[in-house]
């Protein structure tokens, strides 16, 4: 029964979804938007769900001095740093349980939890992302050596519009007559973000719509039944 009625509520909601998309009239007219609220509504408690496992992961990890106990000592102070200075002097143009915070505002220049997302968590952030780039870069230059006939066209599209959006790629071509205009790297750059890269991305784009079509159908059917606990 413990798995009987989720089915049943995923398979009424999905159902009812559905039909709202092609009925807009009452009640189903008014159904998706009552339903993005209840998800509103169960995003909050989800959240508080995430806070409280977020706290015994990282309390057991310090408890039992597990691999990198330490890292999780400065999890949890930042949490309560956060949540703390949220909830006294509040974010933004919200009110704390102290008010604005105006005296230490005065200080800083902005509210405490304000402060520390724009001058730490924000850096921290673009800091993560930006080790992204090596990945990225290992991982074209794998994609970039010429093993065969796909491999070669991917390096020979990525140098031409690599060399079309720099200085450079334009002195190579400039020489080149009006007539052969298309042929200048700038020109053949945006050809190739244009047509090829744009049909491309769609192509992809509706292949992820019909993998999202297909997982949808097979949790609504209850083919798909992981998020009950891994069955």
């Amino acid at each position: 029964m413990k798995r009987k009625i989720p089915l049943i509520i995923t398979f009424t909601v999905g159902v009812l979804l559905i039909i709202a998309e092609f009925i807009p009239h009452k009640p189903f007219g008014t159904l998706s938007g009552e339903l993005e609220e209840w998800f509103l509504v169960i995003s909050g408690f989800a959240i508080i769900l995430g806070q409280l496992s977020l706290l015994k992961v990282n309390t057991f990890k310090i408890k039992y001095k597990q691999k990198d106990w330490q890292y999780s000592i400065i999890t949890l102070a930042s949490f309560f740093f956060m949540v703390g200075f949220g909830l006294l002097w509040g974010t933004g143009k919200s009110s704390g349980i102290f008010g604005h915070g105006e005296v230490i505002s005065a200080v800083i220049g902005i509210k405490p939890f304000d402060y520390l997302f724009q001058n730490v968590y924000q850096h921290l952030q673009a800091t993560m992302f930006s080790l992204l780039a090596f990945f990225i870069a290992s991982a074209a230059y794998r994609a970039f050596i010429g093993r065969n006939l796909e491999s070669n066209l991917l390096l020979i599209a990525a140098v031409l519009v690599m060399l079309g959006n720099t200085t450079v790629g334009g002195l190579l071509t400039s020489w080149l007559p009006e007539s052969l205009n298309f042929l200048h790297l700038p020109k053949v750059s945006e050809f190739i973000m244009t047509y090829p890269t744009t049909a491309g991305q769609r192509a992809i784009m509706i292949g992820a719509g019909l993998g999202i079509i297909g997982s949808s159908l097979r949790i609504i059917l209850g083919i798909e039944r992981s998020y009950l606990g891994g069955e």
